[in-house]
């Protein structure tokens, strides 16, 4: 069992009604403390030191505590930040799909520069390679043109020489042919004139 001292319960209680509501039984609770060897007015100054601090936690508590209308106005002002909010990113969305086309457009125009660069490189390519062909052509042609033509002079020389053949074995045979009617006509007059002798 505990004891106070005196000067702990110096307040004086009147026998008028406390203030404050309390929030619990303090005739009951009073009456515990005299059972546990406290006076009256230990007890009562128990009590009402008791009821002043929970009154004072309550009181904070609630002044914590958030009312109904500035409840309505926070969550206003929350819907109004969270529109704010929606309506920055919608028009982020936008500006960023927006720069995303752009881009886009950019890398498109890009590319038909790219292929329209290809394309004219590919028909220069084409018209020099047409071109080194056609200068192949002519120079190959030249020069089947130029051997076609050593070619007919070899043949012309050729068909020269073969005529001179054939007029030099002609004049030879001519020859061949006088010496032998020469000949065969000595040997017949030989023949005969010696017939002519043995009659």
């Amino acid at each position: 069992m505990f004891r106070l001292a005196p000067r702990a319960f110096a307040r004086s209680f009147s026998s008028t009604p406390y203030r404050h509501d309390f929030h619990f039984d303090t005739h009951h609770f009073v009456q515990r403390l005299e059972r546990e060897g406290l006076n009256r007015a230990q007890a009562e100054g128990i009590m009402s030191a008791m009821a002043e601090v929970i009154d004072e936690s309550i009181r904070n508590m609630t002044s914590n505590m958030v009312t109904k209308a500035e409840y309505e106005k926070r969550h206003y002002t929350q819907q109004v930040d969270f529109a704010q909010i929606k309506s920055e990113l919608q028009l982020m969305e936008k500006n960023d799909l927006a720069m995303i086309k752009a881009e886009n457009d950019r890398l498109v125009a890009d590319i038909e520069k790219l292929k329209q660069r290809l394309r004219e490189e590919i028909t220069r390519t084409q018209a020099g390679v047409r071109l080194d062909l056609n200068l192949e052509k002519g120079r190959m042609r030249e020069e089947s043109s130029h051997q076609e033509l050593k070619i007919k002079e070899v043949d012309t020389r050729i068909e020269q020489e073969i005529a001179g053949l054939r007029t030099a074995i002609q004049a030879s045979k001519a020859t061949t042919l006088q010496y032998l009617v020469g000949f065969v006509t000595g040997c017949s007059a030989l023949l005969m004139a010696y017939m002519r002798f043995r009659v």
